[in-house]
């Protein structure tokens, strides 16, 4: 009988029955299968109701990024990942920031956009004059949505409408501008799209379709600037060789996307550990940084008058305190506790400190010694353990991969053997 991924009612059964179901289809070792079981923090029935058609967790090591102070406050940094030295590197630059007072952070309110398509209108710009007259009475019915976040400060505050030249004709998009708070706001801002949409087709005779917020946070950005002092640096040649490499990313897309990933690499770290949504996260920021039309640096360096090296970063940062998993999962609780944030803004904040401090490590590192040797230092390890070492044995067999700069599977296969074969 062949193998089907057609399965009727898979959904209504328990996470223990859909695995007997996944170990049977993949051929799953009863070792495999508890290990898909066996849960840490988050509770099997817990992760149940968090998304659908659940067999298991998995996790990914949390680590503490040290040294941070922002806005003159000292910071422990929650990093939730799988590739190597990106915490230390932080950490690292973290310290050098130190020297120059550290980063200094600001953010806009957390307004995030609501979009509403509207097609088959006769008259575009006729539509746009009738929408925005209404505004007020919009605006009023999105608010009766959630009268909570309106009680807290925030709300539906202002009407946005646009005229686009699409392949299936013209189609007027309205903007709906709300205020979320502490929440990243998906769910409040889909629901106020769908009450103010009927009211829409009333005004302009057109047909909605999509009511869905954008990711593309532009009113919600966050901020981080740092000195990082030419001493702490390297030297004066160290601050040109990171001003080189900035200004190939800013020439190069190519450069340029694995440079913003640098950036990412800190701050999606901290949305992963503060269960945040890192899909919104990762395109609102590379949609960001195509907005002038090329894809560039989500980052700025230049030098000072003293010859230190200035960095600047802004991007979009819809990131939530409350809601949705950020308040269920029990170590993103944990983590918000250790960071000691107070708001989402805050939050953001200090993700957009994190990603310039990975940002500078990462181009030192490429200036200087090159990426490779601290990254696979500590890749070695991993090689290690995949080649079936264990204890102290993981260290002695990638500190001599790491001698030999052959970090390899099969070499760490036969170091092992070899360690094995002296020890009998």
């Amino acid at each position: 009988m062949s193998k089907t991924s057609e399965l009727s009612g898979f959904y209504k059964l328990s996470p223990e029955e859909r695995l007997k179901i996944v170990r049977e289809f993949a051929g799953l070792s009863e070792e495999e299968a508890e290990l898909l079981l066996k849960t840490g923090a988050l509770e099997l029935e817990q992760a149940n109701r968090m998304i659908e058609n659940v067999i298991g967790t998995t996790e990914l090591p949390l680590g503490i990024a040290t040294n941070f102070l922002i806005n003159d406050r000292d910071y422990l940094i929650p990093m939730a990942l799988e590739e190597p030295s990106v915490v230390a590197a932080a950490s690292n630059a973290a310290k050098m920031a130190r020297e120059r007072g550290g980063f200094h952070t600001e953010s806009t309110p957390p307004i995030m956009i609501g979009q509403i398509q509207l097609v088959d209108v006769k008259n575009p710009p006729e539509a746009r004059e009738k929408i925005l007259e209404a505004k007020g009475q919009i605006l009023a019915r999105a608010n009766e949505q959630d009268p909570v976040l309106v009680k807290l400060g925030g709300g539906a505050r202002d009407v946005e409408v646009r005229v686009l030249t699409t392949n299936l004709g013209p189609m007027t998009i309205i903007h709906l501008l709300v205020d979320v708070r502490d929440a990243m706001g998906a769910n409040v801002i889909n629901t106020m799209c769908e009450a103010v949409a009927p009211m829409i087709e009333e005004l302009t005779g057109g047909r909605v379709f999509l009511r869905i917020v954008s990711n593309l946070a532009t009113y919600r950005l966050a901020k981080a600037k740092a000195v990082f002092a030419k001493e702490e640096l390297g030297g004066e040649e160290v601050v040109d060789g990171v001003l080189q490499a900035y200004a190939f990313a800013a020439a190069d897309p190519y450069r340029c996307a694995t440079h913003n990933k640098g950036v990412m690499n800190g701050v999606i770290a901290v949305a992963l550990a503060t269960a945040n949504d890192t899909r919104a996260l990762e395109s609102g920021a590379h949609a960001y940084a195509a907005m002038g039309g090329a894809y560039k640096p989500l980052t700025h360096w230049e030098r000072t008058a003293d010859g230190d090296l200035l960095g600047r970063v802004e991007l979009p940062v819809a990131v939530g305190t409350i809601g949705g998993a950020t308040a269920v999962h029990p170590v993103a609780k944990i983590c918000r506790k250790i960071l000691g944030v107070q708001t989402a803004r805050e939050l953001g904040e200090v993700m957009a400190a994190v990603g310039l401090a990975q940002n500078l490590a990462a181009m030192r590192a490429l200036a200087t010694e090159g990426i490779q040797r601290g990254h696979m230092k500590l890749h070695a390890r991993n090689i290690a353990a995949t080649a079936g070492a264990k204890g102290e044995l993981i260290d002695i067999v990638a500190r001599k991969m790491v001698m030999e700069k052959k970090i390899r599977l099969d070499r760490a296969v036969e170091i092992l053997r070899e360690l094995k074969g002296h020890r009998k």
